[in-house]
């Protein structure tokens, strides 16, 4: 590995001439097949990943879901990074692949990015390996966006350094490589506060939430995979955190401040317009969106209150609160991940218990508990499932 990475620095300055009409192919026609084809890689059915941003040394800690949703010990695995000990204030820390064959995760505090390749699911063999390691490009890297080839993550800085993006390339054999003249500042040179950044389902937009400013930054994305940005769009609501894309595009956004979600429209260039408009919860804190079930349902987890509240979606982005608390949870619940095997479930970690629920995705989007799984250290930050 160690070998294959070292070729490919000593060689990136040619094939980045490859890799960049590449990106406006994936671009143009979807994910890159190296990174898209699935069940050829073993990869297994079902499986949950967080990590413990651990100051000294950064691991993930993995699941296997098992029948009936049985949350199975998968073990720890170190990304030879460091954590930061303390809250990222972030969602999407871990990012996997379509086909669920790589899986990237943040090393905040040493402003690094870990690749592991996801494994077949014999007991033979590590659900991980462990594969890459690059700098993020930035100062305190907090969340990660992937479609197709193409990788960016977002660094929120430190106190007296803004944060900013930074574009890569992920091969097919699990390189992670930096796109030349890929960084892009946020909307202030000051501390924003950003907490997440994602791509829109075509790929061809990026958003990024500023807690500090109240803003949401957009960014179009080239044929050629760079950025340009960002429109900076006042949020509808107070301290805009987690957020996710539903299927057809529209942007639904937490509120943490009156609590609540917002919804809107995005054009072609970045521009957003409300559809719901601080949708409350009647809940303290909802800080991360999950949107599941075809688009139908967004979830968020309330920090304050230990429970998840319910909407649903319509195909044109309009909210509907369908329950105040859909479900209870552990204390202190923050990010969460839903599956996208067959069976449906969605799990929560309790940042204040140390502690992962999961519920499965019922009628109308109705949660019921069927596992919990315990001892995550206090340090842990993120969750992605597939």
């Amino acid at each position: 590995m160690t070998r294959s990475r070292t070729l490919a620095i000593a060689t990136a300055a040619a094939l980045l001439m490859v890799i960049v009409p590449t990106l406006a192919q994936a671009h143009a026609t979807g994910p890159n097949p190296a990174l898209s084809s699935g069940s050829s890689h073993g990869a297994p059915l079902s499986a949950a990943f967080t990590m413990t941003n651990n100051a000294t040394s950064n691991a993930v800690v993995a699941y296997r879901i098992g029948a009936g949703g049985a949350l199975i010990p998968a073990g720890s695995f170190a990304t030879h990074g460091k954590g930061t000990g303390s809250s990222l204030a972030d969602q999407g820390a871990l990012a996997l692949t379509s086909n669920h064959k790589w899986l990237l995760v943040v090393d905040a505090g040493s402003d690094q990015i870990s690749v592991f390749r996801v494994n077949h699911p014999s007991p033979a063999h590590d659900l991980l390996t462990f594969w890459d390691r690059v700098g993020s490009g930035g100062i305190t890297p907090v969340s990660l966006a992937i479609h197709g080839s193409l990788v960016y993550a977002l660094n929120v800085g430190n106190t007296t350094t803004a944060g900013d993006i930074a574009g890569f390339y992920l091969t097919g054999t699990g390189l992670l490589l930096p796109l030349p003249g890929s960084h892009r500042a946020l909307s202030a040179a000051t501390p924003t506060g950003a907490a997440q950044i994602s791509f829109n389902p075509a790929g061809d937009l990026l958003a990024v939430t500023e807690k500090a400013t109240n803003l949401i930054d957009t960014f179009v994305v080239g044929d050629r995979g760079y950025a340009h940005g960002p429109l900076a769009t006042s949020s509808n609501g107070t301290t805009p955190y987690g957020f996710a894309f539903t299927p057809n595009g529209h942007l639904v956004v937490s509120d943490a401040g009156p609590g609540a979600l917002s919804s809107y429209a995005v054009t072609t260039a970045g521009a957003l317009s409300v559809v719901s408009g601080t949708a409350l919860d009647n809940q303290s804190a909802p800080c991360w969106v999950v949107v599941a079930d075809d688009g139908q349902y967004a979830y968020t987890t309330n920090a304050h209150s230990d429970s998840i509240s319910i909407y649903h979606v319509a195909h044109n982005g309009t909210l509907l609160l369908t329950a105040s608390v859909g479900g209870s949870t552990g204390k202190g619940p923050t990010d969460l991940a839903s599956t996208t095997s067959n069976d449906r479930y969605l799990l929560v970690y309790d940042s204040g218990a140390g502690e992962i629920d999961e519920f499965s995705l019922g009628t109308a989007g109705a949660l019921s508990e069927v596992a919990s799984v315990y001892g995550l250290p206090s340090t842990a930050e993120g969750l992605v499932a597939f």
